[in-house]
């Protein structure tokens, strides 16, 4: 635990211990919501805003934290006009917002070198001021998540059974679009603009396919994103490779080693249970040819 030793390590592990748990179970609402690639767009469009703070010489994570909310707020209003094809307010978006930082980062050809980070995440380079931000949006987070846990779960799966129930479906979904906006612009630091969608899609996928229940699925996603992030970060300090990507890597394998297992196991249980019919049914063959060689003799 050498690592831990050094300040800037238990800084990345807070902030990425804490994003981890939030972003995770927003990621199961998303991915049931099918709205998986918001995370994507919301963090394209977050680039804009993070090149538009470094052009004025502001601050980019403030003002990317700013953009990315702005830009969830838009793509709620956009996905009500296109209700029929919900996917095409996120590409909108998406073009939108990745089009303007390009454009902003051609008008100042110094942002390039320093954008790294921003795409790729340097959880070990958080600062004090982002921790706080990463610790005010999970507290935010977790409180909308806990005070609208009916209708976020009723919105969830059928929007229209919410509302014939008296649920104010705009404002939750408004509501619930800000605080998306809110934690992927606080997961940038963590694994950067290209790789934050794993950090919400990836515990959830898994979560998902083995959880028996929806809450047992928020807080096995939440296991997962944990452990994933922290086991990311260790392997990133032991092997020297950039902390967001691995981080990346980590959920993936995650992934794919808990699905394989969990086919497996599904066919281990398919092969016992045939094995077990085949087994009742010879014992029914064996009782029924008893039972017609003691016929003769009660005759």
């Amino acid at each position: 635990m050498e690592m831990l030793h050094y300040d800037f390590m238990q800084r990345a592990f807070f902030a990425g211990g804490i994003i981890a748990m939030i972003a995770s179970a927003l990621g199961v609402y998303l991915m049931l919501r099918r709205q998986a690639l918001m995370a994507d767009m919301l963090s394209h469009v977050s680039l804009a805003g993070v090149a538009a703070g470094a052009l004025m010489k502001g601050s980019p994570p403030l003002t990317g934290f700013a953009v990315a909310v702005i830009g969830a707020i838009v793509v709620e209003y956009v996905r009500r006009s296109y209700k029929t094809y919900s996917e095409v307010s996120i590409a909108i978006i998406m073009i939108g917002g990745l089009s303007t930082a390009v454009v902003l980062m051609s008008m100042n050809s110094g942002i390039n070198r320093s954008f790294s980070s921003y795409l790729f995440g340097s959880v070990v380079a958080v600062r004090q001021t982002e921790l706080i931000l990463i610790a005010a949006v999970a507290i935010v987070g977790a409180l909308f998540f806990y005070l609208f846990r009916k209708p976020l779960y009723l919105m969830t799966f059928d929007e229209e059974t919410a509302k014939a129930n008296g649920v104010p479906v705009h404002l939750v979904s408004l509501l619930f679009s800000i605080v998306t906006g809110m934690i992927v612009a606080a997961a940038m630091p963590i694994v950067g603009v290209l790789l934050v969608s794993s950090l919400i899609v990836l515990p959830a996928a898994l979560a998902i396919r083995l959880a028996p229940s929806f809450n047992a699925a928020l807080l096995l996603a939440m296991l997962i994103g944990v452990v994933g992030v922290f086991g990311g970060l260790s392997a990133s300090y032991g092997m020297s490779t950039p902390p967001g990507g691995t981080i990346a890597l980590t959920l993936l394998v995650m992934l794919v080693s808990g699905m394989t297992i969990r086919k497996a196991v599904a066919k281990i249980n398919k092969l016992r249970n045939k094995k077990n019919a085949d087994s009742r049914l010879a014992k029914q063959t064996e009782d029924i040819g008893a039972l017609r060689q003691e016929k003769p003799m009660l005759h």
